[in-house]
């Protein structure tokens, strides 16, 4: 997928997190995608109100395709600087792309430099974002989506279909992908869908999910400790077993490290006897 959805194209796997399979066609997926910029133009956008074109900017970014993991950012809390604090050293175009989101772009703009401010103003919506959903109404607006298992389920059979949270593994902007927490057994995993892994995990951040369940313990499942018990014609196998793999693991690997040390000082011995007799 285009890096434009959202941003940029990250390291989608830090830790080689298990991979969802995607339970869309590959093929169909790629026919469906489309850029954020897609046929939609900025300039049709610009009749009704100042509010309507606000909240249509806003319904436009959030129905594109690749962004079904935001939800909506309140207007208050874009119009107020004061939730905008540094982000004006992160976003080119800054004064532009704010404008634009909150429809008040008034200066005109060659089609170059439109493109870079749309997708400024995407970049500064993601985060924005990212603030807006540790504050109690993004809180209350992402739990929504979490009850209706919107960003997935997890695929560890044992989890039993627990839905699953985006989250940063880093919370500065082209570092990694967004991943997708599992309350449950604690682990991350990859986006089921490409439109969605290439999404910049400094749009969600490394505190949301756990944050979610600071403020609503309750909804924290619990720990999942039931593991897969591998067996061999029903019986499992004996721990014994895995022990002597280990000790037989550990014995030849020293003998590769002897054998090399062993080449090493045969080698250094020949030279110097060519240094002693020339």
């Amino acid at each position: 997928m285009s890096a434009r959805v959202i941003g940029h194209a990250l390291d989608n796997s830090p830790q080689n997190p298990i991979l969802i399979e995607d339970e869309e066609d590959n093929e169909e997926a790629q026919g469906q995608e489309q850029d954020l910029n897609g046929d939609v133009k900025m300039d049709d956008l610009t009749s009704g109100s100042d509010s309507d074109y606000t909240k249509y900017w806003i319904d436009w970014f959030l129905s594109s395709k690749g962004n079904e993991y935001f939800c909506e950012v309140d207007e208050e809390y874009i119009i107020d600087r004061f939730n905008l604090t540094g982000l004006n050293s992160e976003v080119q175009h800054y004064v532009q792309a704010l404008d634009l989101i909150t429809d008040s772009l008034e200066e005109e703009l060659d089609d170059d430099m439109r493109e870079q401010v749309e997708k400024s103003a995407r970049h500064l919506y993601g985060l924005i974002h990212a603030r807006f959903i540790i504050t109690s109404r993004g809180l209350s607006k992402m739990l929504e989506k979490y009850k209706k298992a919107e960003f997935g389920r997890c695929p560890r059979v044992l989890c039993v279909n627990q839905p699953l949270l985006p989250v940063g593994l880093s919370d500065q902007p082209y570092t990694k992908s967004v991943k997708l927490y599992c309350p449950r057994c604690e682990d991350i995993y990859n986006p089921k869908s490409t439109r969605h892994a290439n999404i910049d995990g400094a749009y969600y951040g490394s505190t949301f999910p756990h944050m979610l369940f600071q403020v609503y313990p309750h909804l924290l499942p619990p720990k999942n400790t039931e593991r897969y018990i591998p067996k061999i014609f029903g019986f499992k196998i004996h721990e014994i077993a895995k022990q002597h793999r280990w000790q037989d693991q550990q014995r030849e690997e020293q003998q590769r490290r002897i054998a090399a040390n062993n080449s090493n000082n045969n080698n250094e011995g020949g030279a110097d006897n060519n240094i002693n007799n020339p």
